[in-house]
């Protein structure tokens, strides 16, 4: 039964003082920058190996600080580990050009170093989400002087045939050559942010559609009104996908289905995932819909050289997984015991 006073105070906050959640942000400085690059440190305590936090293109970095509470930055810094996140910006139409082999020629192999340097030469041990965890892939694998410690990825999708998502789409996809989605984002020069969004946001649509609903019949709840406030507002800073990005990701990892066998054609270059030499945590989400665990375990058989490969699925969905209000008791136990 809903607690009327608490449910009369949290209702007060959100109309009157702007919600309940805790949004301010971990404290932070920044430490690199170049094109498409910010790293920043968060402050505090610095001891043993640090850990960057690598976001999906398309998604705000805040991913990685949700809100106070559901922050996987706050959590690291509340154990005393040095802690770092890559920010790409914002993607405007004169990026248009941008494609993969700029995350992983120059993106994230500076923002790895800076990292490492930042914190006397050490290690890094990378944790990533989504598409930010691909890149991180094809960059250990591509740059194996890298000062990598290991690799977290959590809902990582590898084999894009075992989406049931996109499933439908596919039989129009072929028949039209691809051009479904082609002439779009080359005439727009990239994928929109509200495209991004709404895709985003069709792998969920029960929650949208029952969300005034679940918060009239939460509102004692402040934990899950707070948890609600921000994801909206992750939602509504979500970035656009460079059109040449966009269209890589569209033809070789949704047409072609490329890293299913581990192997990437990358301007030119071949990159194998067998190439990674460092140990590899794969983490899938129990109920995440765009990654969804076969697609998210195809990894596993991929890391020939690495010399620890563990497998975990975790509870939630694609977000959820990652930072819901219950990933700090599973997700990120997994993640602390892997990299201890």
């Amino acid at each position: 039964m809903i607690s009327l006073s608490t449910a009369t105070t949290n209702a007060l906050d959100k109309v009157l003082r702007g919600g309940v959640a805790d949004l301010r942000p971990m404290p932070r400085v920044l430490v690199d920058h170049g094109p498409n690059r910010w790293v920043y440190r968060m402050t505090g305590a610095r001891s043993g190996d640090p850990v960057l936090l690598v976001p999906p293109l398309a998604a705000p970095a805040l991913c990685f600080d949700l809100r106070r509470g559901c922050s996987l930055a706050e959590h690291f810094v509340s154990q005393g580990r040095a802690t770092y996140l890559v920010d790409y910006g914002t993607v405007s139409f004169s990026d248009r050009g941008l494609g993969i082999e700029h995350w992983i020629d120059e993106v994230l192999p500076h923002a790895i170093r800076a990292a490492s340097q930042d914190a006397g030469g050490r290690p890094v041990h990378i944790v990533a989400w989504c598409l930010g965890g691909i890149l991180s892939l094809l960059t250990a694998a591509d740059q194996t002087d890298l000062p990598i410690a290991s690799i977290t990825t959590v809902a990582s999708p590898i084999d894009f045939t075992a989406i049931p998502l996109v499933a439908p789409a596919r039989p129009l996809i072929e028949l039209t050559g691809g051009w479904l989605l082609t002439g779009p984002y080359r005439l727009l020069g990239r994928a929109p942010r509200q495209v991004v969004r709404w895709a985003f946001q069709l792998t969920s649509v029960d929650k949208y559609l029952t969300k005034p609903i679940a918060i009239a019949t939460h509102l004692d709840d402040k934990e899950f009104l707070a948890q609600i406030e921000a994801v909206d507002r992750f939602m509504e800073n979500m970035i656009a996908y460079p059109g040449r990005t966009f269209g890589q990701l569209y033809h070789r990892f949704f047409r072609g289905n490329d890293l299913h066998d581990g192997i990437v054609d990358v301007a030119g270059r071949l990159i194998s995932l067998a190439r990674i030499e460092v140990p590899v945590l794969v983490i899938a989400g129990a109920t995440d819909g765009i990654a969804p665990e076969p697609a998210v375990r195809r990894l596993t058989h991929l890391l020939d050289n690495s010399p620890e490969v563990r497998f975990e699925v975790c509870p939630g969905g694609h977000l959820g997984v990652l930072t819901g209000r219950g990933a700090r008791d599973t997700t990120w136990r997994v993640i602390d015991s892997f990299i201890a």
